[in-house]
């Protein structure tokens, strides 16, 4: 898409808006640029909460994450997202799923680093990735569903991990968040590589496709928790013939992200584990099937459509002694548990650290199966606070 000596208008102002904005009138000057959010910002020339009024005074609307596409009336809509695969599709590895994008990304991008490889880690998990537009090398990029809706170009080699309904408050139904996902692939050529787990075998692709297990690794890497992540990491090496050595030592050294199986410490005999990061069920099962003998588990959050079913039957099957609930979710999965349980209702993480002093045994888990806004910022947030609290109470 052309945006030279354009109107151009940036819907959304988050952190990849800024980003757009500084890189149109970096490589754009002539253009005239607005930026429409609903929150007004110093020093831009803006449009509020009326914005959707205006489209048609411009050429080119740039889409940020997390704003409906289908409320955008306009012929010419655009991303970060979009930009950037225009020029960097044959050199950007693409990786997305519902959950562990993030550490597949950063696991890859610490594999080419340690190789020698010049390579930038982007999307979500990096910088917003029109920020590298005029660097050189490989892109490692995590790609988000709404990065992923609507876009027309699919990097050289995608990776696709898993699909659960997640996100169904913005996508309203499962069919719509996974057709934006299959993007990924949709407009890649025989040239190109598709990876993706055995169980996303309908997926239709151009691309060469290469499957790898979910559960199933080579011997060396058997006890390490991230098995999916690791072998989606395995076959990418393997397309640049990285050696198997080297693999090896990233991934024997390798620390995933705050507040995704993190273990706080042992205190009073119970170890805790910050798994804030678990925002869907299927993250939690994944989860409680790393650990034997948890018997307390923080849960809940606010409301995302998900379906605690299968949650119900792990957390009966683990033999969980007690779980500690907060608003508005932990209600709608303690019905779902059928066996008795010691069941805890709390209204802040102070509150539920206190019950997993009282109640916990061996292992304390947080890994909540929901999202953070009933009570918290994000999930970032709830995961510092459970860390913060487990260590002051640790003290009395």
């Amino acid at each position: 898409m052309n945006l030279k000596n354009k109107k151009i208008l940036i819907l959304g102002f988050g952190r990849e808006g800024k980003s757009s904005l500084k890189f149109l009138k970096k490589h754009y000057p002539n253009s005239k640029i607005k930026v429409a959010d609903m929150k007004k910002k110093r020093g831009v020339d803006f449009y509020g909460k009326n914005y959707l009024k205006n489209l048609k005074d411009f050429d080119v609307v740039i889409k940020s994450p997390g704003i409906d596409i289908k409320k955008i009336k306009h012929k010419n809509i655009t991303s970060q997202t979009e930009i950037f695969l225009q020029k960097h599709r044959n050199k950007t590895i693409g990786i997305t799923g519902t959950k562990g994008k993030g550490i597949t990304a950063d696991l890859i991008h610490k594999i080419f680093k340690r190789s020698g490889k010049k390579a930038e880690l982007i999307g979500n998990v990096g910088k917003p990735c029109l920020d590298f537009y005029n660097k050189e090398g490989w892109f490692v990029f995590e790609m988000s569903s709404h990065q992923l809706e609507g876009i027309t170009v699919s990097p050289h080699i995608a990776i696709f991990l898993n699909i659960y309904p997640d996100h169904l408050d913005f996508f309203k139904t499962f069919q719509r968040y996974f057709k934006a996902k299959k993007n990924i692939t949709l407009f890649q050529s025989e040239n190109d590589y598709f990876i993706c787990n055995e169980n996303i075998k309908k997926i239709k692709t151009k691309a060469k496709k290469i499957y790898f297990s979910r559960k199933k690794t080579s011997s060396c890497f058997k006890s390490n928790y991230f098995l999916e992540n690791i072998n989606a990491a395995l076959k990418v090496a393997k397309i640049f013939k990285i050696k198997r050595l080297v693999v090896k030592k990233t991934i024997e050294n390798y620390k995933p992200f705050e507040h995704r199986l993190e273990k706080v410490g042992t205190f009073n005999g119970i170890t805790f584990i910050n798994d804030s990061a678990a925002t869907i069920p299927q993250a939690t099962i994944a989860c409680l099937n790393n650990f034997d003998n948890i018997d307390t588990l923080i849960l809940g959050g606010s409301e995302k459509k998900s379906d605690y079913r299968k949650l119900g039957k792990e957390i009966e099957r683990k033999n969980v002694k007690t779980v500690i609930l907060f608003p508005i979710t932990g209600e709608k999965i303690l019905r779902q548990i059928k066996k008795p349980i010691k069941a805890i209702r709390v209204r802040n993480m102070k509150e539920a650290v206190r019950a997993c002093y009282e109640k916990a045994e061996k292992i304390c888990l947080l890994s909540p199966a929901s999202a953070s806004f009933s009570v918290f910022r994000d999930y970032q947030d709830r995961g510092e606070q459970f860390k913060k609290y487990v260590k002051e109470q640790a003290k009395t």
